[in-house]
């Protein structure tokens, strides 16, 4: 007779409550079709694009960032990075939340950019949130317009 063993308490185990955590933060999904912005940006030599998709008020709802070079470790974390993002501003973590622990960040590559408005960037990250803070400055919670 086969015994299963119970996981060790290291293994990952779904949380019991995920149904109910999901259903009291609602997740404020994106129209089928939106409008987005595309941005492309240039940090010492590294370029990419950032595809902002908006909200039908012209807040930002999903954050795509698609850098040059493609297949590389840079990239794939820059896809993650848009992935956390988009669910964050979907789950409504405001975007001057995410851009104040992220703006400043320091880590290669960085340096000069050809955007006239942000000349110098510690790094990659910190150059898309400092754009996307200056792009959206008036992005809120629509529950919280009121503030």
């Amino acid at each position: 007779m086969h015994q299963e063993e119970s996981p060790s308490p290291n293994e990952h185990q779904p949380a019991d409550n995920f149904a109910d955590l999901s259903a009291s933060i609602p997740r404020e999904r994106l129209p089928v079709t939106r409008t987005s912005i595309t941005h492309k940006f240039s940090v010492c030599g590294t370029e990419g694009y950032l595809i902002v998709g908006l909200y039908e008020d012209g807040r930002p709802g999903e954050l795509f960032i698609k850098i040059a070079k493609e297949g590389s470790t840079l990239s794939g974390l820059f896809d993650t990075i848009g992935i956390l993002t988009s669910l964050g501003l979907q789950y409504g973590v405001p975007l001057k939340v995410l851009a104040a622990k992220l703006e400043h960040t320091r880590f290669e590559p960085c340096g000069h950019s050809k955007n006239k408005e942000i000349p110098e960037a510690s790094s990659l990250i910190d150059y898309i949130f400092r754009w996307l803070a200056m792009k959206f400055p008036d992005s809120h919670d629509p529950k919280t317009s009121g503030e």
